[in-house]
């Protein structure tokens, strides 16, 4: 066989190697468009008033189609939810704070869960939606259940580094913190409107948003170094 040859032979009785990756990747595409257009019906009519019939046209794809990729509406529910949260539980896990000192790194992590809120109101919304319903749909996917521990690794390895240093107060864990970086994050986008007819403040007002996200960072580190 000539060394120049890079051709490769297609499985016995089987297409060619590239049609069948680009099969693949036509396969990968469609069910990248139903998640996304999944995502904005699910977030803007909620899980019941989500038309999978709609999500089909606006996708140029099938109701078949939808079903063949998710198994049905709840299916492709989960899977909205499955992307969303690990969409965020990534860029937590790509941030790299060990150049940082602990208060500089508990800060890093706070503005990027505020940046990540603000930039996908669609999570906020979903997020509210699971939660009329109980979490029902997150406590059957093991995905979803099993994205816990990414969410607090990184704040588990700043928490310890900030003990060790002294600087921290050792009566919070990782889940505490988490849990107020996110009802910061969470309520800003959330309770925009009802906030803003109340008290006549845009919560996501752009000429507030350097002042919100230095009060979250200054909440936590106020907070975790508190005596």
């Amino acid at each position: 066989m000539s060394a120049q040859s890079s051709d490769v032979a297609p499985p016995s009785g089987g297409p060619p190697v590239e049609v069948a990756v680009e099969r693949t990747r036509d396969a990968e595409r469609t069910r990248a468009d139903i998640l996304a257009v999944a995502t904005r019906e699910f977030a803007d009519q909620g899980y019941a008033g989500a038309r999978i019939n709609l999500i089909a046209d606006k996708t140029s794809t099938t109701k078949r189609m939808i079903y063949y990729y998710f198994g049905g509406k709840e299916g492709l529910y989960v899977a909205v939810l499955e992307q969303a949260y690990s969409r965020i539980r990534s860029l937590e896990q790509q941030l790299d704070v060990e150049h940082l000192d602990p208060v500089e790194a508990i800060r890093e992590l706070a503005g990027l869960t505020f940046d990540h809120h603000e930039s996908h109101p669609d999570f906020i919304r979903l997020v509210s939606i699971e939660n009329i319903h109980r979490a029902e749909h997150i406590a059957r996917s093991t995905a979803l259940t099993g994205l816990s521990t990414p969410a607090l690794d990184v704040l588990g390895v700043i928490l310890e580094r900030g003990w060790a240093a002294g600087v921290f107060r050792d009566d919070v864990d990782a889940l505490d913190v988490h849990q107020v970086i996110s009802a910061f994050c969470v309520f800003r986008t959330a309770n925009r409107h009802t906030f803003g007819a109340i008290f006549g403040r845009d919560l996501l007002d752009p000429a507030q948003r350097d002042h919100q996200r230095r009060m979250l960072c200054d909440l936590v580190v106020a907070h975790l170094t508190a005596r």
